[in-house]
């Protein structure tokens, strides 16, 4: 996404086009971005080829899956929605990850009736229950075990996934427990030892002491795991500091590991395969001046896009028309919800706009539309995808007489 002739364009159509073709808000997705981002994953590790699983639940567009399947990738499901989502995009079912901690009974016989590649299990009562209908089917199920490494990604506490007080994965006692438990068991196939210690992270420390601790559990656990899952949680920048997470030396640090363990690595990235491959475009409905500072009050709201609500996250706006005049006043952007929450972000020294200006915010491919809802009755966005001067649309607005 660029200017061009001081219109914003994204691969080679104009914003403003866009929004007056389809109305607003949309979220807007560049397929050259996502073939960028999924060859430079892939670059990145090549010398030991892993399997990509992409994590659908930062974005579960089936059209935009079906697109990342041709690139050979896998999927990592939390749910039985999520699964047939991916089966239907066509992925591999032997690329198909099941992880999360309350599988119910019926998920689980669809993941194995589905002939998937793994369920990773997170406590001892899913692992019997796995093992109960794995007896029931006459079956030998492939499972991995999540374990809590208690290593602090240095990420929002709301998306921390790998310390001890979180709800994922076992401690280290049990997981001995458990994989002694698995070795005993007629009825299941202990192939793999998993971990996800977090979102958006962009420093390769936490990475690094992740695989010191599953190092040191592997040989104590004397046990050979087909695969290693690492789960994701690459980040990317939001707010163009530059920041970016290491790939190099977490590279180099895996290198180290499979040294010692003749293992296949899965990875499970979701945001840092989608995340700047959406674009979200609303229009100014009101401008509403306030002594310190002017709410632009977007048509689009936090129904549309939860992340600033929930976690504090910051996305950048920009205007779809390059223009030379500053506002003197500080701008909030904000959503016609009736909630105090429901707001974007605040800056000084924007553009000045105008009432039925059209704004874009940036980076939303990943947990931006897997996270809207109907909150207030309002209808989906429309998704789009863009290719070249192409445009597809992947998913239809939402009519109100479907919700009602």
């Amino acid at each position: 996404m660029k200017y061009i002739n001081k219109c914003l364009t994204i691969e080679r159509v104009k914003v403003q086009d866009i929004a007056k073709k389809f109305g607003t808000p949309i979220y807007c997705y560049s397929y050259e971005q996502l073939k960028e981002n999924i060859k430079n994953f892939k670059k990145r590790f090549n010398s030991f080829s892993p399997l990509v699983c992409f994590a659908v639940k930062s974005n579960t567009n089936i059209s935009l899956i079906r697109e990342i399947k041709k690139f050979g990738l896998g999927a990592d499901v939390v749910s039985v929605g999520e699964l047939m989502i991916a089966l239907k995009a066509g992925i591999d079912p032997k690329k198909i990850v099941f992880s999360g901690v309350g599988k119910t009974s019926s998920e689980i016989n669809y993941a194995i009736d589905k002939k998937i590649l793994l369920i990773n299990a997170e406590s001892k009562s899913e692992i019997k229950e796995i093992e109960r209908i794995a007896k029931f089917k006459k079956k030998i199920i492939s499972i991995g075990i999540r374990l809590n490494p208690n290593t602090d990604a240095k990420t929002l506490k709301q998306i921390s996934t790998g310390k001890k007080e979180n709800k994922f994965g076992v401690d280290e006692k049990t997981f001995f427990d458990l994989v002694n438990y698995c070795s005993f068991s007629k009825s299941i196939n202990l192939k793999c030892l998993s971990v996800h210690i977090g979102s958006q992270i962009l420093d390769h420390e936490p990475y690094e002491k992740m695989l010191k601790v599953i190092d040191r559990i592997i040989k104590k656990s004397n046990y050979q795991f087909e695969f290693i899952d690492l789960g994701g949680g690459m980040g990317i920048s939001y707010d163009n500091n530059n920041k970016k997470l290491n790939y190099q030396k977490y590279n180099i640090a895996i290198k180290k590991f499979l040294k010692n363990h003749k293992s296949r690595i899965i990875f499970e990235p979701g945001r840092s395969i989608v995340g700047n491959v959406g674009s979200l475009i609303s229009k100014v409905i009101y401008i509403k001046e306030n002594n310190k500072k002017d709410f632009i009050i977007l048509d689009v709201a936090m129904n549309d896009l939860m992340r600033p609500a929930l976690y504090g996250a910051n996305h950048r706006t920009l205007p779809s028309i390059k223009k030379n005049q500053i506002s003197k006043k500080v701008y909030e952007f904000v959503g016609p919800i009736c909630e105090s929450t429901d707001k974007f972000t605040t800056l000084k020294k924007f553009q000045k706009l105008k009432e039925k200006d059209f704004v874009v915010m940036c980076d939303v491919g990943a947990y931006g539309m897997s996270l809207s809802s109907n909150y207030n009755v309002r209808p989906k966005a429309i998704e789009i995808l863009i290719k070249g001067s192409k445009i597809y649309v992947i998913k239809k607005r939402q009519k109100l007489t479907d919700l009602i």
